[in-house]
């Protein structure tokens, strides 16, 4: 994977929830140090910390889906 949000997609589309989610990407920065570096940097960039910058995305990405669903709802109340 190329870039530290492909990694964020991958697992998230995996896992079940946020919380597994969560723990699969804590245990794959423990294991690989360059995705750990890429982290890090993807942190300092977009100003979160490390510890909660996953789940700022997961949330964000969360909440962008469900803004899809409403627009699409919109549409079809119209």
């Amino acid at each position: 994977m190329d870039n530290i949000i492909d990694i964020f997609n991958h697992i998230l589309h995996q896992a079940d929830s946020i919380d597994v989610a969560d723990f699969e990407f804590k245990k794959l920065i423990n294991e690989d140090a360059d995705i750990k570096q890429m982290y890090r940097q993807w942190c300092h960039e977009v100003g979160s910390s490390e510890k909660n910058g996953f789940l700022d995305y997961c949330d964000e990405y969360m909440e962008s889906r469900d803004s899809i669903w409403d627009t699409l709802n919109d549409y079809d109340a119209e």
